[in-house]
């Protein structure tokens, strides 16, 4: 026995998960805060007493692989050595070293599944492997291909899924089922009866305010101008309705149906993307004066604004210019100077304030969607004399940085000390992290999502009562929010339970279908007469031949080609390569080009360059364009046609096109095999890069600008003469460049004259 019972107790529900799942591969579905991951020390205890070997616990972030890699050393008798985590920050012959002499590990899923592709490690003695956060195993996610590998690698295979909710669509459950091999699902609630003694109880209640009506009326206006752009869809027949309440989802699917008929050849609707760009970007609008208020919606009108002046985009142009949306404007600009915004935000600070005076030591947390609204709110919160913190993923958006992983753990400390007694939080805060217990949780507007929701409110509740409020602005799209939630949560439990029972089903008939067939087995053989013991047959060794070996550029991993290339049966060799993505033989490299990718590359100009440098190198290169190449970015298919054409008549290199990331892989496997079996040749990479010419590296320089192409750094050296006068010219002297506006100037300047200072010293 490792675990340390002396320290910890078993609740009721925790024992009888613990002997329903310690055989069979488990679903867990247990509501947020109530100890699910004690139920996966205990199953680890067990497995470990039973088998020896290894636990792997996976978590989407390395904050809470930390978590839990600190949960074990504390409640294990296991040397703390033994017991580490595995993120991306350990260089692979690191990871290694660790994985070898290690028993427990945490870690996170993409540097399991990159150091799997590549034979690093072996799961063949992992006795427990655990996916927390198990609703997010569907797609490409890194949880799929892991429980694939396990299943086909380990000695003495178990899963644990553990998650508060898998979301409501049946389809989604059944696939999270069938990528983690669940043979039972355990499903509790709070008012399960065994969890019931543990729970405090959580009292939800929503608020409702009215908006007021110098809001309706910009509403209005907005509104006015989307039916507007929403009725020459309609007319097309590419909506059902032009109503300003036809959902978001439909007019995103407009775009799609819109780009695909452009991209068949049917021009004249190409016109309509404007409408849709329009109808976009006013339905935003629309949803920011409803649930967020006056200044989130200022700041977007703003950057509106900006791009119409510019001529950045069209449709943002023509938005501004209509007498609508100026009016709008200018009622907004009424409003702040009255100092209206939205009621919902005076109703947070009166909870706020009470929630305070009742109890000085109050942990109260405030989550909303918009990072905009969530510096505000912690501004105002922080004017009231309350301390109040902002707490946002690591993602930096213009203006705004981002918070590192050790930032936001810092924050969580500070507030579990109870330095600040309000935390706003984006969605960062609601999984993934260990966000201490509170008193309050206000959903300063409501999210349509049920994981999102379970995962807000498990926040409170969990040893002593908790609150939990949402607020709602009457008529709105936050009563819509709110109640789609409510019907989705409804739901959820219903599909599980017919999902789950659905599973049990397929168990018992598969296993009756066994018992069948063994007892037909034992009766044929009771018929026949014994046979004599055939004499043994003397095996013929056969020479194993050398696998198929494709070097992949590590930057290749975030793609699914080299998963799908070992399963195929390839020997990976990941390196850096300077020139294409897959080399497969001496003379033949492949370029992998998402249709995203080849459209970009196509617009800043690096396209051709990429082309050149792999004809130098190699000397049959291949390009594989892979996914729909027509009908994204608004570029026209001509100019698609055209550089199709000039990379294959002007640079020789041939084009295949593939449908996904699997067909790519048995595009490269195929040609691999070829060259390797059939013509024999090594796989060698030819010098890494043919040598540079000194044009060569000092038009690599000048592209490290920003926003400065291959073709933008010629014209710089060609009209400055040197590298050395490129970086010393003024502003004004760049903007004599053809291509460089003021804008573009400014930043090259910037980058070249600020100060460098050290990102991780600067957090410290």
């Amino acid at each position: 026995m490792y675990l340390r019972r002396d320290l910890i107790t078993p609740r009721v529900y925790q024992e009888v998960i613990f002997a329903r799942c310690k055989e069979k591969n488990c679903l867990v579905v247990l509501p947020t805060g109530l100890g699910k991951t004690f139920i996966a020390m205990l199953i680890a205890d067990y497995r470990l007493s039973k088998y020896g070997g290894k636990i792997l616990m996976l978590a989407p972030t390395k904050p809470l692989a930390l978590q839990h890699r600190e949960s074990f050393a504390r409640l294990f008798d296991i040397p703390e050595e033994k017991i580490n985590t595995l993120t991306g920050e350990l260089s692979p012959e690191k990871r290694a070293e660790v994985w070898k002499k290690s028993i427990i590990i945490t870690a996170t899923p993409q540097t399991i599944e990159n150091d799997l592709v590549v034979g690093r490690i072996s799961l063949e003695d992992v006795v427990l492997l655990v996916f927390d956060e198990a609703h997010r195993a569907v797609g490409s996610y890194a949880y799929v291909y892991i429980a694939k590998e396990y299943a086909r690698q380990a000695k003495h295979p178990l899963i644990l899924g553990l998650t508060a909710s898998p979301g409501s669509n049946e389809e989604k459950i059944r696939e999270i089922i069938r990528n983690l091999h669940i043979e039972h699902v355990e499903i509790r609630t709070e008012s399960s009866p065994d969890v019931k003694p543990y729970v405090q109880g959580v009292k939800l209640e929503w608020i409702k305010v009215e908006l007021p009506e110098l809001y309706k009326e910009v509403r209005k206006l907005l509104r006015e101008m989307l039916k507007d752009s929403l009725k020459p869809l309609k007319e097309a027949g590419i909506i059902d309705s032009y109503s300003p309440d036809l959902p978001k989802k439909d007019v995103l699917n407009a775009g799609r149906i819109i780009n695909a008929e452009v991209a068949r050849g049917n021009y004249a609707l190409g016109r309509l993307m404007l409408y849709q760009a329009k109808a976009m970007k006013l339905h935003h609008a629309i949803e920011l004066l409803e649930t967020q208020g006056l200044s989130a919606l200022r700041s977007y009108l703003g950057k509106l604004y900006n791009e119409g002046k510019r001529g950045k985009t069209k449709s943002a142009k023509e938005l501004i210019q209509d007498p609508r949306m100026r009016k709008a404007i200018s009622l907004l600009m009424q409003a702040n100077e009255l100092g209206l915004d939205h009621p919902k935000m005076d109703k947070l600070f009166e909870l706020i304030k009470k929630q305070v005076e009742k109890k000085p030591n109050s942990k109260i947390i405030v989550f909303t969607n918009y990072r905009e609204t969530s510096k505000k709110l912690a501004s105002e919160i922080n004017k009231l004399g309350i301390k109040a913190v902002r707490f946002v993923g690591q993602a930096s958006r213009e203006k705004d940085k981002g918070m590192s992983q050790k930032k936001q753990k810092e924050v969580l400390e500070l507030f579990s000390q109870g330095v600040f007694n309000v935390l706003v939080a984006t969605s960062v805060g609601e999984e993934g992290l260990d966000v201490p217990e509170v008193d309050l949780v206000v959903f300063y507007e409501p999210v349509p999502s049920a994981i999102r929701s379970i995962q807000r409110r498990g926040r409170t509740g969990r040893h002593r009562p908790g609150r939990v409020v949402v607020l709602m602005a009457r008529g709105t799209r936050d009563e819509a929010y709110y109640w789609s939630s409510r019907r989705k949560e409804k739901a959820m439990f219903v599909t599980l339970k017919k999902v789950s029972e659905m599973v049990k089903r397929e168990k018992q008939a598969s296993l009756l279908g066994f018992m069948g067939t063994k007892a037909k087995e034992e009766a044929k053989h009771e018929k026949e007469p014994p046979k004599e013991e055939a004499l043994p047959v003397k095996p013929i060794f056969v020479k194993k031949p050398k696998g198929i070996v494709v070097y992949v550029d590590s930057r290749e991993l975030k793609s699914q080609v080299p998963k799908y290339l070992k399963e195929l049966g390839a020997e990976i060799q990941v390196k850096t390569l300077d020139v294409g993505d897959y080399v497969v033989s001496e003379d033949v490299a492949v370029e992998r080009k998402s249709a995203n990718d080849f459209i970009q590359s196509l617009i800043d100009g690096r396209l051709f360059e990429q082309m050149g440098r792999l004809k130098d190198a190699y000397l049959r290169p291949i390009v594989i364009v892979e996914g729909q190449l027509y009908g994204i970015r608004n570029v026209h298919p001509n100019a698609i046609r055209g550089a199709l054409a000039a990379v294959a008549l002007d640079w020789g290199v041939p084009i295949l096109f593939s449908n996904d990331a699997k067909e790519t892989a048995q595009f490269i496997y195929l040609i691999a095999r070829r060259e390797q079996e059939e013509r024999k040749k090594e796989v060698s990479l030819r010098g890494e890069k043919k040598a540079l010419t000194l044009a060569e590296r000092q038009r690599l320089i000048v592209e490290g600008l920003p926003n400065v192409s291959a073709t933008l750094a010629k014209r710089l050296l060609k009209h400055f003469g040197s590298v050395e006068r490129v970086f010393t010219a003024t502003e004004e002297e760049l903007m004599e460049v053809e291509g460089i506006g003021e804008k573009k100037a400014r930043e090259i300047r910037k980058v070249i004259t600020v100060p460098y200072v050290d990102e991780e010293n600067e957090e410290s």
